[in-house]
């Protein structure tokens, strides 16, 4: 499913021979320097405009190796995680943000990102959801994820899974790393190209996709819990066909490829998620 994406993997250390590109040479030169001393120098956002400001394009998307690359999903990922950006729980609390563009630097609304991460103590719970959940970007590709910093476990750095999917295109999924962590420099999954720019309280990231020019799709908002069509195939009634553009309530049943599917989220489904592509909305019924 990553299969757009990996070809934003490479050797950030260079030894493989290839080039490396500035961002990564920026991060890599810091990645072990204290907190206080990255805020001015990891070039780790894609803009620099605040929410709701025009976005102006950076080098950095226009780089393909500077796409976000890659990484292993790992043992504790769980499908179906509710729809929320505050993921509860106690920690030392941590705000990332940030956007999600397209090699051309356009904002990417409405894609799905699933967050999960360990607890302040190191744990994932695999028996319900806690610090997991899932959101969509704005109309302007903007995120917001309230959690904690993560616990530390044996034989990783500290870091935060996500899964990124932009409508009607694969599913990128990567983790993201906290500057001056001295498990950066033994963990082997630990890439430099995914450092967050880290401040007290808050860090932010761009993600850019392997999507050239325009998004596949025009929508003019984020989805939203209430949509204002008619569900369709709702508890009561029998299942129908799933079909783009149609607005879905908790719990409608749908069929597709002759397989039945029960809406976890209220939505309106847009080309890209069809039932077996986007486990936080459909469940097998």
């Amino acid at each position: 499913m990553d299969a757009e994406h990996t070809g934003a993997e490479r050797d950030p250390s260079g030894k493989d021979g290839k080039v490396i590109s500035r961002k990564t040479l920026l991060r890599a030169a810091v990645m072990a320097a204290p907190i206080p001393l990255l805020v001015p120098q990891i070039p780790a956002l894609a803009r620099s405009m605040a929410p709701g400001q025009s976005l102006e394009p950076t080098p950095y998307c226009q780089e393909p190796e500077d796409r976000t690359p890659a990484q292993t999903e790992g043992p504790y990922f769980k499908p179906n995680s509710p729809r929320r950006s505050t993921l509860p729980g106690s920690g030392t609390r941590l705000v990332v943000s940030g956007y999600v563009f397209n090699l051309a630097c356009q904002p990417l609304a409405n894609v799905l990102m699933d967050f999960w991460q360990a607890d302040n103590n190191g744990n994932y719970d695999n028996v319900g959801y806690t610090f997991r959940g899932h959101q969509f970007t704005n109309a302007q590709g903007y995120y917001n994820l309230t959690t904690i910093i993560p616990g530390l476990y044996p034989g990783r750095t500290r870091h935060i899974h996500v899964k990124v999917q932009a409508p009607g295109r694969p599913v990128l999924t990567t983790q993201l790393y906290f500057p001056g962590e001295p498990r950066n420099n033994t963990d082997t999954i630990f890439d430099p190209r995914l450092l967050m720019n880290v401040q007290p309280g808050t860090a932010t990231f761009d993600f850019v996709l392997n999507i050239a020019g325009q998004p596949t799709s025009s929508p003019t908002g984020s989805p939203t819990g209430s949509p204002t069509g008619s569900p369709t195939g709702g508890p009561t009634g029998g299942p129908t066909t799933w079909a783009a553009g149609t607005a879905y309530s908790s719990g409608a049943t749908v069929t597709y490829n002759g397989s039945s599917y029960r809406c976890l989220q209220a939505h309106t489904a847009l080309p890209g998620w069809e039932p077996p592509n986007v486990p936080a909305l459909w469940a097998r019924a």
